[in-house]
């Protein structure tokens, strides 16, 4: 079986900095994909225009033929009048993390309504915000793991009801309860849903290091609802990879006082791993709109200029490995589902 898609989009990727970023963002490509909604979660965090067009350059020293969309992090630095520079400067969105709840989110915001005016250009010059979806875990309140992603829901909803046109994306979907309110919520509201989360549930991180991230796995009927959303190929619904590549000493490795880091690297096999996904679950047939249309659409990036172009899929006749290890220089980095067996590859790629 040979499959053909439309110039795949990634609208949500980790490709951090330094020497690591040069082993990170070939692999973009690699995983069959032509743009890359990039985070903003460095050290320090992309927090202005001149911040993100200095890491676009960066990334595009590396690997000029992807279309980065870049993002600003929500702190208190950021003005109105950044935002309008950022918009102008090509900037697509800005990325809300409440404090502490993932990587390099020390600086995180602690009150939604502290950046309404924030919000408000945004809403008038056509950003978007973009929200991890979670509230800090407080033993007090019994908010954990498990159930951050819920109580962060009346957020959403507030946000999108103080700014019904500001578009907004709730990043990285791992609940039923999630699913239930993005479509509850008008058309400039969407969803991310990552190939991991189409894969684990709880069980499968629970001491299970490498699966371990950010929203965590939830429960079998959560990813069931994330399934049957991306099954029934509704618009709003489209692939954000969250791929986030640490190295594996920072995986592999946890002590009483230091836990192991949050994140799954799925960039140089994300084509393939989303089609064998799709597949198991009878929703091979929307792989295009999950992967491209439906995202390319939300985000209004049409099939044209840098990024453009097929992507070819072909079902093996005999299952692969995935690749244990990728290795540059002293930077290595261990994919998503080492070892195991994967059913399609990737043929060719055309760009423009």
């Amino acid at each position: 079986m040979i499959i053909s898609i439309e110039s795949p989009a990634d609208f949500h990727v980790h490709l951090r900095q330094g020497s690591i970023s040069q082993l990170i963002v070939p692999h973009v490509r690699k995983g069959g994909f032509h743009l890359a909604y990039v985070m903003p979660n460095l050290k320090p965090p992309v927090t202005s225009m001149e911040q993100a067009l200095k890491y676009k350059t960066d990334l595009e020293r590396i690997d000029s033929n992807v279309d980065y969309l870049m993002t600003l992090y929500l702190s208190p630095e950021l003005t109105p009048d950044e935002i309008r520079k950022a918009k102008n400067a090509g900037i697509v969105g800005v990325k809300s993390y409440p404090r502490g709840v993932t990587t390099n989110s020390e600086g995180g915001i602690e009150s939604y309504e502290t950046y309404y005016p924030i919000f408000e250009v945004m809403q008038e010059v056509g950003m978007v915000l973009n929200l991890h979806g979670e509230v800090p875990s407080d033993a007090e309140t019994n908010v954990h793991v498990l159930n951050a992603e819920p109580r962060f829901l009346p957020h959403l909803l507030k946000i999108h009801a103080a700014f019904p046109a500001l578009r907004i994306v709730l990043e990285h979907a791992t609940t039923r309860a999630a699913v239930e309110a993005v479509k509850s919520c008008g058309p400039t509201v969407a969803c991310t849903i990552t190939a991991h989360h189409l894969a684990l549930i709880v069980d499968d991180w629970a001491g299970q290091s490498w699966n371990f991230c950010k929203p965590v796995a939830k429960y079998p009927d959560d990813r069931q609802a994330l399934r049957d959303v991306v099954k029934e190929g509704h618009p709003r619904f489209f692939l954000g990879s969250d791929s986030a590549p640490h190295p594996p000493e920072a995986k592999s490795v946890s002590r009483p006082a230091h836990a192991c880091a949050a994140g799954v690297y799925t960039s140089p096999i994300l084509l393939p791993l989303v089609a064998e996904l799709l597949e198991s679950f009878g929703a091979l047939d929307n792989l295009e709109g999950f992967v491209s249309r439906n995202g390319r659409a939300f985000y209004q990036r049409p099939y044209t200029g840098k990024g453009s172009g097929k992507v070819t899929l072909r079902k093996l006749s005999e299952r692969k490995q995935v690749e244990s290890t990728y290795i540059l220089g002293n930077d290595s980095l261990i994919p998503f589902w080492a070892g195991k067996e994967i059913g399609w590859e990737l043929v060719e790629e055309t760009t423009v």
